[in-house]
């Protein structure tokens, strides 16, 4: 059935305030174009009542991650925070807390709609080590509820930034993460869409379609090079980025 996306946004509002973040009766009924109206209403709502959004990400742009979700094509959502690497959440802060392990970009100009990869290189002031912090609100089987509820965001942790140099070449970063000391996974930038600049493309032509753009200063979280782990009570995790640096955060202790 045809769902009146005023409506959703007050159902969905009201839950959040109950600490329910996929209210039950909107399971198996949205469609994409609903989640995102939901998602962008609701953030719009919280930017009202004091947060500020300071960017976007990009998610579902590796086959890695497409394959754990069973989602196959990017999808976009807000950022409204971002820490220092280093940074330690309280062990009871987050709600069943993960990481992806992404490059982050600030833009020194804004970008709309149909754009080039020129004009995105162009835009981009800066890049940093980033790791995104995700939430599992709810059933993940339940991606337009994911989507709906701002894609799982919660926080970007990011390191230092570094210039977008002409031979800085994204698609031929490595990433290594480790959790605790021990190797979790590797993966390129090329895993992201090809290239993690090629999410910021795909991000301002997807935004058009709502009536949003890139505006100057947003960062854009481009994607996970590989898998989104969980992270839980004591966890540490260290991720290095060849020719662009480090980003570690964790949890503490109960």
């Amino acid at each position: 059935m045809a769902i009146d996306v005023a409506t959703a946004v007050e159902d969905f509002w009201i839950a959040r305030k109950h600490g329910e973040f996929f209210p039950r009766a909107y399971y198996d009924q949205l469609t994409s174009d609903d989640a995102y109206r939901i998602q962008l209403a609701l953030i719009d709502r919280r930017v009202a009542a004091g947060e500020r959004q300071i960017g976007w990400k990009v998610g579902l742009t590796s086959k890695a991650i497409q394959n754990q979700f069973g989602f196959h094509e990017p999808i976009f959502a807000c950022v409204l925070e971002t820490q220092p690497s280093g940074h330690v959440f309280g062990s009871t802060e987050l709600i069943n807390p993960g990481i992806e392990t992404e490059l982050c970009v600030r833009l020194a100009h804004g970008l709309e709609g149909t754009v080039s990869m020129a004009q995105v290189r162009e835009a981009i002031d800066v890049v940093q080590p980033s790791f995104e912090i995700i939430e599992t609100r709810g059933d993940p089987r339940q991606m337009m509820l994911v989507l709906a509820d701002n894609g799982q965001a919660r926080s970007v942790v990011a390191g230092a930034p570094v210039r977008l140099t002409p031979d800085l070449a994204l698609d031929k970063v490595s990433a290594h993460i480790d959790i605790n000391g021990q190797e979790m996974a590797t993966g390129l930038g090329s895993a992201v869409l090809d290239n993690p600049l090629n999410s910021v493309l795909w991000l301002a032509r997807k935004l058009g379609q709502y009536d949003r753009c890139l505006r100057p200063k947003d960062i854009v979280m481009t994607g996970s090079f590989v898998r989104q782990f969980p992270l839980a009570s004591g966890d540490v995790a260290v991720a290095e980025f060849s020719g662009i640096g480090r980003v570690e955060t964790g949890i503490s202790k109960a």
